[in-house]
C-alpha cells in the first residue's frame, strides 16, 4: 500500500476531506496497470473465444423493474449490526469472525447471529460497547431518474443484468446460436457495510463478467478438451461442510464426471480462470476453488465456487466467482416483463432419441387452483423440464405463478424427440472477476526487494510503462538522440517514460520500483554505431541492440513473442 500511495498507483478517494472508506482514486500508474489487466482479460476471456463471445456495454443506472424481477431488490442484502454506545455499524458476520476466529458464518439467520455475539460476548471493535441486534440491510444504491421522485432507479450491483436484457438482440445478432457468450467490463456499486480491507473489499468497482448461454439438453463444452487434464485445486461443498482446509485436487473432467462441478461450462472457465491468475504471477499452490453452501450462494445460483488467492495480508481472497446461474435470470424477466427469452431450436436440434417433456394434469390443476389453472399453465409452458424436474426432486414442489405444484399436478417423464423443434430457456455460466482485486494481487505477488531496493516484476504484459528511456549523462549529445529514442517508442505505440535526472543506478532504481520491464540507455557508444543497451529489470542483464527497428523489438519481448536474451547481443 506505500509504494502504491508513494508511486501513484492508487490511494483512498477524498483525502483531502478525509476519505471515505469504499472508494479508490487511481493514479497515472494504477490506471495503466488497471487498461492493461482489463485488456488482458479480454484476451483470454473474449478474444479467444471471439466466434461465440461478444462485448456489450450497458448503463449503470438501472430501473427498477430490471431488480426487482433479478431478485436484487428482496434478496441483495447482508446482516449489519450497530453499537449501541458510539453508533458504529458494521457487516454482522465479519464482527463476529474476527471476534472469535469463527468461519463460515455468512449463511446463518439474523437471528443466530444475535444469539452468537451474545454467547460469545462480542463488543464492538472501536469503543468497546454493546452491539444492538442484528437487522437485514439492502447492499443496492438507490437514486431516481430525472426530476421524478416515483421513477426508482438503483446503481447496477452487477453487470449481469444488463446482458440478460440484452439477450434476444444479442442472439439474433449473432443468428440465434448457441452457445452465446455476452461479456461486459465495467463500473458497478455495492453499498458495502463497513469495508475495510483497501483495495478488497469497494463500494465502487470494476466488474469483468462472461454470461454463457446453452441448452441445458446439450450442454457440452467442446473447449473443455483443452483443459481436461488440469488440476483444480477443490473445496467442495462436502469439504466445506466437513470443515476440510487442505483442497483435494482434481482434473477439470473428472471434476465434472464426479458431479463436483455441475457444468462443462463452469469446469472450462475455472481452469482458464486458474492458468490466467498464473499469467499475472500467481503460482497454482496459491491458488483454490472454495464451494459456496446453499445458505452462502447468491439468491440466482444452483452452484458456486469463488476463486481464492492467499495474500500475506489478508489471507485467502477471492479474485472470481463461478456461478451456475441456471435460467433463474432470464426465466425471471420473462415472467416480468412478459417478453418470450426463449431460443428455438429447429429439427436437426431435437435429434437426440430422448428428451424430458412437462405434462401438466389439468384436473388436478384445476381442482386446486380454480380460475387460476388457466394462468398457471400458461407460466408452466414456459419452464425447461429438467428444472420442473429437479426442483421437484429437491424441494418435493415447483413454483409456478405463485403457486406450489407437486407430483398431483404435474408428471415429468421421457419421450421420443419427434424432430419437430422446440423452444427453451437458456442456462448460464458465468465467470465474474474484481479488476481492482487483481491489481492488488498482482503488485503483491510481483513485490521483491534486491540489494536494499525495491523490483515490482510485474508481468510484462501488464506493466504500466513498456520502456524507460535513459541518457548516459546529461551532455555530449546524448540528451538529444535520447529524446529521439523516446520519440521513436512512443510514436510506435509504446507507453515510454525519459528519466535523465540523477545518476544512472538511481534512474534504474526508480524504474524497477514501478515494474519498468526494459531499460533503453544511450550512451557515447549510440553516437557511434546506433545502438543501444537494454537492461532487463528482473535480472539486470544486459544486452547491445540497434536503435533501428527497436519499436518492434520491444513488442516482440513485452508480447512474449521474443526472450530477453534474443533481443540483442549480450553483454
Amino acid at each position: 500500500m506505500g509504494l502504491a500511495r508513494r508511486r501513484g498507483f492508487f490511494w483512498p478517494s477524498a483525502e483531502l476531506y478525509g476519505g471515505v472508506s469504499g472508494f479508490l482514486d487511481f493514479g497515472p500508474l494504477g490506471v495503466a496497470l488497471k487498461r492493461k489487466i482489463e485488456e488482458k482479460w479480454r484476451r483470454w476471456f473474449v478474444l479467444r473465444h471471439q466466434d461465440f463471445i461478444v462485448e456489450v456495454e450497458t448503463p449503470v443506472i438501472v430501473p427498477e423493474a430490471v431488480l426487482k424481477a433479478s431478485g436484487h431488490v428482496d434478496h441483495f442484502t447482508d446482516y449489519a449490526v450497530s453499537c449501541i454506545d458510539c453508533g458504529r455499524k458494521y457487516r454482522a458476520d465479519h464482527v463476529i469472525e474476527e471476534a472469535t476466529r469463527l468461519k463460515g458464518l455468512e449463511g446463518l439467520s439474523a437471528e443466530e447471529l444475535s444469539r452468537l455475539m451474545e454467547e460469545r460476548g462480542v463488543r464492538c471493535p472501536e469503543c468497546g460497547g454493546r452491539l444492538g441486534k442484528v437487522y437485514s440491510f439492502n447492499l443496492l444504491f438507490k437514486t431516481s431518474i430525472g426530476p421524478y421522485v416515483e421513477n426508482v432507479a438503483y446503481a447496477r450491483p452487477e453487470a449481469a443484468q444488463g446482458m440478460f436484457v440484452n439477450f434476444n438482440k444479442v442472439l439474433r445478432v449473432m443468428r440465434g446460436k448457441l452457445p452465446l457468450g455476452i461479456a461486459q467490463v465495467g463500473r458497478v456499486l455495492r453499498n458495502e457495510i463497513s469495508p475495510r480491507q483497501g483495495p478488497i473489499r469497494l463500494r465502487e468497482f470494476t466488474i469483468m463478467e462472461v454470461e454463457l448461454f446453452f441448452d441445458p439438453q446439450n450442454p457440452s463444452c467442446p473447449l473443455l478438451n483443452e483443459v481436461a487434464d488440469v488440476e483444480l485445486p477443490l473445496l467442495t461443498e462436502e469439504d466445506v461442510k466437513a470443515e476440510l482446509s487442505e483442497p483435494r485436487r482434481v482434473k477439470a473432467r473428472e471434476a465434472v464426471e464426479e458431479g463436483l462441478i455441475k457444468t462443462e461450462w463452469n469446469a472450462y472457465f475455472m481452469a482458464l480462470s486458474k492458468a490466467f491468475l498464473e499469467s499475472l504471477g500467481v503460482p497454482a499452490e496459491s491458488q483454490r476453488f472454495v464451494a459456496k453452501l446453499p445458505g452462502e450462494r447468491a439468491h440466482y445460483a444452483a452452484q458456486v465456487y469463488d476463486q481464492l488467492v492467499k495474500l500475506e495480508r489478508w489471507g485467502w481472497v477471492e479474485v472470481s466467482g463461478h456461478a451456475y446461474r441456471t435460467d433463474y435470470d432470464l426465466r425471471r424477466h420473462m415472467e416480468a416483463s412478459g417478453q418470450d427469452l426463449r431460443v428455438y431450436a429447429g429439427p436437426e436440434a431435437a435429434s437426440a432419441s430422448r428428451r424430458l417433456v412437462v405434462k401438466p394434469l389439468v384436473e388436478a390443476l384445476r381442482a386446486s387452483f380454480g380460475s387460476e389453472a388457466d394462468r398457471v399453465l400458461r407460466e408452466l409452458s414456459k419452464l425447461e423440464a429438467s428444472r420442473v424436474e429437479d426442483e421437484l426432486k429437491s424441494k418435493g414442489f415447483v413454483e409456478v405463478g405463485g403457486f406450489k405444484l407437486t407430483r398431483q399436478h404435474v408428471e415429468v417423464r421421457e419421450e421420443e424427440a419427434k424432430g419437430a423443434g422446440r423452444r427453451f430457456i437458456s442456462h448460464v455460466a458465468e465467470p465474474s472477476f474484481g479488476a481492482e482485486r487483481l491489481i492488488y494481487v498482482t503488485m503483491e505477488y510481483a513485490y521483491t526487494e534486491r540489494e536494499g531496493r525495491v523490483v515490482l516484476k510485474l508481468p510484462v504484459d501488464v506493466a504500466p510503462i513498456d520502456s524507460v528511456v535513459l541518457p548516459l549523462v546529461s551532455r555530449d549529445g546524448l540528451p538529444e538522440l535520447a529524446r529521439r529514442v523516446y520519440r521513436l517508442l512512443a510514436d510506435a505505440g509504446l507507453r515510454v517514460e525519459y528519466d535523465e535526472s540523477g545518476s544512472i543506478g538511481r534512474r534504474y532504481a526508480r524504474a524497477d520500483e514501478v515494474g519498468v520491464p526494459i531499460a533503453v540507455t544511450v550512451d557515447h557508444q549510440s553516437l557511434a554505431d546506433g545502438t543501444v543497451t537494454l537492461r532487463d529489470r528482473d535480472t539486470w542483464r544486459q544486452v547491445r541492440a540497434p536503435i533501428e527497428g527497436l519499436p518492434e523489438t520491444l513488442k516482440s519481448y513485452l508480447s512474449g513473442r521474443l526472450s530477453f536474451e534474443k533481443l540483442g547481443v549480450p553483454l
